[in-house]
């Protein structure tokens, strides 16, 4: 019985590699660099680089900005959940401290999930890279705009009021792409 469990998963995991490598194969789509470029020694005399001095800040760095700001909450809330998973597995607590514990858990889960929501939508009508954050109602959107206008910051405001209820106090600020 044992030989015959090893064959099927070596089966599966062999059939799994050829699908993967014929998917690859035949990707219409390859992936770009992404702005790496490589060098030849033909290249290196086309390639002109950018001035010492010049003030323009790429846009990564802002991305960079709400990467790092996305790990903060992510490491916070991790320790949240470690903290509520300890307290509705502890035998230490009444069923109704462990009760609320999981119901925090899934406020917490229920947060995260519509943070990631808001972002994708937000990001949907046009902006590059976004941060939400809620927490108590409060709802804080950072985008990345050169400026934003009223009409921009209502129309934010607008699709986290209509996605989230639990929305009572928007506000939206930006970095500039620049």
């Amino acid at each position: 019985m044992r030989v015959k469990k090893k064959g099927v998963w070596f089966l599966t995991l062999l059939s799994l590699v050829a699908v993967i490598g014929v998917y690859y194969l035949f990707d219409r789509n390859p992936m770009p660099f992404d702005g790496i470029t490589i060098f030849s020694d033909d290249t290196i005399e086309d390639t002109q680089l950018g001035e010492a001095g010049s003030d323009a800040t790429p846009v990564f760095a802002e991305s960079y900005l709400f990467e790092e700001m996305r790990m903060e909450m992510r490491n916070e809330r991790s320790q949240q959940r470690e903290l509520l998973t300890q307290k509705i597995t502890s035998d230490d607590l009444t069923a109704e401290e462990r009760d609320q514990a999981f119901n925090e858990m899934q406020s917490l889960t229920k947060r995260e999930t519509a943070e990631a929501m808001l972002e994708m939508l937000i990001k949907d009508i046009g902006y590059e890279d976004v941060v939400v954050r809620t927490e108590d109602g409060a709802v804080k959107v950072s985008v990345i705009a050169d400026e934003l206008s009223a009409a921009q910051a209502d129309q934010i405001v607008y699709t986290v009021k209509s996605e989230w209820e639990d929305s009572s106090q928007v506000s939206v600020d930006f970095k500039s792409a620049q």
